[in-house]
């Protein structure tokens, strides 16, 4: 296998930027949970609604990549390295479906998707940094935060988007097995302030995505 260089490192990370921030650009390792679901009618209002509601979901996993990234450039995580790696994969194809969904009912992409790129890779990088059990608990709360967001959209979805729904659900699924494996592999589990203060950074993304 070829050692890759620290340029060639460069190139592998701007690549995947790419590939996270512009829209129809990541490739899904899976087909879609939506293939063969058909939506009953939703009006003009409810379309409004869902797509504000994939586009958070989008953005979500948008930083979702982010974290996973900065994390790869200061964690070890010697021992976990193959799972994390799945689940980024996994994230990779969260991105996708939302980017589809969010075509299929005429939305757009957030504009403000490079910046919560940017805040999140940083979040991953510092995790990283002070250590693989801080990186994993911050991998197992942030999961916890999307999953409490996903039930939500299921709940608030119009009843006859069915496409949607069917993303969401497999995304929480995902996100579930993501949480409970940076756990057992050893993340902390981080007290209720810490966990207060990214709930409080979570709505001012949801809050601002939803329209923008």
């Amino acid at each position: 296998m070829r050692h890759l260089t620290p340029s060639d490192r460069l190139i592998d990370q701007f690549d995947t930027v790419l590939r996270t921030l512009v829209p129809h650009a990541a490739q899904p390792s899976r087909p879609s949970p939506a293939a063969g679901v058909h939506d009953e009618a939703i009006s003009d209002g409810e379309r409004e609604h869902a797509v504000g509601l994939m586009r958070i979901n989008h953005t979500g996993e948008v930083c979702a990549q982010a974290l996973y990234q900065g994390q790869g450039l200061t964690a070890k995580l010697p021992d976990t390295r193959e799972q994390m790696e799945q689940a980024a994969q996994e994230e990779i194809d969260h991105l996708a479906w939302c980017d589809e969904r969010l075509e299929e009912l005429g939305g757009r992409t957030s504009l403000l998707n490079p910046l919560f790129y940017a805040a999140s890779f940083g979040l991953g990088a510092v995790a990283g940094a002070v250590g693989d059990r801080i990186s994993l608990g911050f991998v197992a709360a942030t999961e916890e935060q999307v999953g409490k967001h996903l039930d939500e959209h299921l709940e608030t979805l119009p009843a006859g988007d069915r496409r949607s729904r069917a993303v969401l659900a497999q995304m929480r699924e995902d996100e579930a097995h993501h949480e409970r494996w940076a756990l057992e592999a050893g993340g902390a589990r981080f007290p209720a302030p810490v966990k207060l203060g990214m709930r409080l950074m979570s709505k001012v993304m949801t809050k601002s995505v939803y329209k923008l």
